[in-house]
């Protein structure tokens, strides 16, 4: 086992703060990456000392392996946590790690290559009894096999990049005479996303539902699960709101779902924190999709719910330990929901925003937590992901966790782009959202500009008269950085390095 001092983190953003957090908790040292325009981002000023490793362009600082290990070398880490994107699930980095005697906080690089690769992880869950959608195992040799892969197993078909993740290189095909041009779309989008073109074919699920289950494991032979979160409200296959436990799921349903993602991850002899991921039928059967061998970014819920500090489990696993729990020792107790603050206009097909943050003020309450990553007087830029924070709010049950929600957003100012806030709100009013039962085209076919509109307004309204009220005539800026301290503050307690009070 080895002791971990001083961690690095291979990330920016509100993940790099979540991450110092649970470190600066347990006594660890921790060292902040930075390109050139986030010099004076939170979490570069949260960090013990910090490396400028590049210019803005992510292929320039943050995807540069050979720079990210030189600044643990020149500052003494001796782990690097990865977060979430950029190199979190590179199998490359994780043995370059390795191979410099400095600790990956995630996965072995062959946990990673087995189930980084979807058509490799498709061969590998049908090979341990784990049920896919029909379609392919395997990568497609050429269009004249995809085409008679599609006409078996009926359209609507979906077509996915081997290598792909985050929406990139997937369309869904209704008819036959758009099969064509979508599989050269799609083998574009990813070789230029992932450098990997290859592309396999599955079934499309008609009113789906995406709901993956957290699990943990140690190295010691230990896996348990930390029960379910729902995801289906997604634009362009990515998510916008999550919650856990997932209102789909019965006992029954969620035992049994458990029990795979648990059997996946063994198949695969993981390692860390991870998720996998499952689609769900109206019908109630449901499929592996995929599992993601790093942390997510919605898994605060999960802590909520649990009651444990995930970043500080993977610190624990990192350095060698037996998880300090087994399976019957984790419970679920209430309901959390989390919206992603993105910069992206909610009236304009979600497309990014940018601009300079002249308020960015956070809501505050009991059971309201926010995950920040940028704070006012910063720029937004597109050079990296648009998610600016998290709102996460926790309840007894799914509509207290909701009307918590419905207040935080309204208390959230910013000024300076546009965000997903209006849309957020919009989703936590609309009853479809409310009764549980919506799944993945719950944007599509209930959602229209105009509605983000209306609810803009009222909520800029609410948080303008409300933030009069609390800071009179101010220069109406908070810090975000200060503040979600005090929201973050609660991770971890005296009574257990892994527990995270609700």
């Amino acid at each position: 086992m080895a002791k971990i001092n001083k961690v690095l983190i291979a990330n920016r953003g509100e993940i790099a703060v979540r991450v110092i957090r649970s470190c600066r908790h347990l006594g660890i040292k921790t060292v902040a990456v930075y390109s050139k325009v986030d010099v004076s981002m939170p979490h570069v000023l949260l960090a013990d000392e910090s490396v400028c490793i590049g210019e803005a362009a992510s292929s320039e600082s943050y995807l540069v392996i050979e720079k990210i290990i030189q600044a643990a070398k020149k500052t003494g880490a001796d782990a690097i946590h990865p977060g979430y994107g950029f190199l979190s699930e590179n199998a490359v980095f994780a043995q370059k790690c390795n191979d410099e005697g400095i600790i990956f906080i995630g996965p072995r690089p062959d946990a990673i290559n087995a189930m980084g690769d979807k058509t490799k992880a498709r061969e590998l869950m049908e090979a341990n009894g784990v049920p896919l959608p029909p379609g392919t195992a395997t990568a497609l040799k050429d269009i004249a096999e995809a085409e008679e892969i599609a006409n078996r197993i009926g359209y609507p078909v979906m077509i996915k990049a081997a290598a792909g993740g985050g929406g990139k290189g997937m369309r869904i095909v209704y008819k036959k005479e758009d099969f064509t041009a979508s599989i050269r779309t799609a083998r574009s989008e990813a070789k230029s996303a992932f450098g990997d073109d290859r592309v396999y074919v599955e079934k499309y699920l008609e009113n789906p539902r995406h709901i993956e289950f957290q699990i943990i494991a140690d190295n010691h032979g230990n896996v348990v699960h930390l029960y379910d979160r729902e995801c289906s409200v997604q634009r362009r296959h990515q998510k916008v709101i999550e919650e856990a436990p997932s209102p789909f799921l019965d006992d029954d349903l969620r035992a049994r779902m458990a029990a795979v993602a648990v059997k996946a991850a063994q198949s695969c002899n993981y390692t860390g924190a991870g998720t996998v991921e499952f689609l769900a039928d109206k019908h109630r059967n449901f499929y592996f999709l995929e599992m993601n061998t790093r942390l997510q970014v919605e898994h605060p819920v999960t802590e909520f719910i649990t009651g444990l500090d995930l970043v500080a489990l993977q610190l624990h696993v990192a350095e060698g330990k037996k998880l300090p729990f087994v399976q019957d020792d984790i419970n679920k107790q209430g309901h959390a929901i989390e919206c992603r603050i993105c910069a992206e206009d909610p009236e304009e097909n979600f497309m990014p925003s940018t601009g300079f943050l002249k308020r960015f003020s956070i809501p505050s309450g009991i059971g309201v937590r926010v995950d920040a990553g940028i704070d006012a007087g910063q720029n937004v830029t597109i050079n990296y992901d648009p998610l600016l924070a998290k709102l996460i709010t926790y309840g007894s049950n799914r509509d207290e966790a909701i009307r918590r929600m419905k207040i935080a957003l309204e208390e959230y100012a910013i000024d300076g782009c546009k965000t997903t806030i209006p849309f957020c709100h919009f989703a936590m009013e609309h009853p479809v959202f409310q009764s549980g039962q919506y799944d993945t085209h719950f944007i599509g076919q209930y959602y229209k500009p105009a509605d983000a509109e209306k609810d803009n307004k009222t909520a800029h309204l609410a948080s303008a008269v409300l933030f009069e009220a609390l800071h009179g005539n101010g220069n109406g800026t908070a810090s975000a950085s200060t503040e979600v301290s005090q929201s973050n503050s609660a991770l971890g307690s005296d009574s257990g390095w892994w527990k995270n009070r609700r």
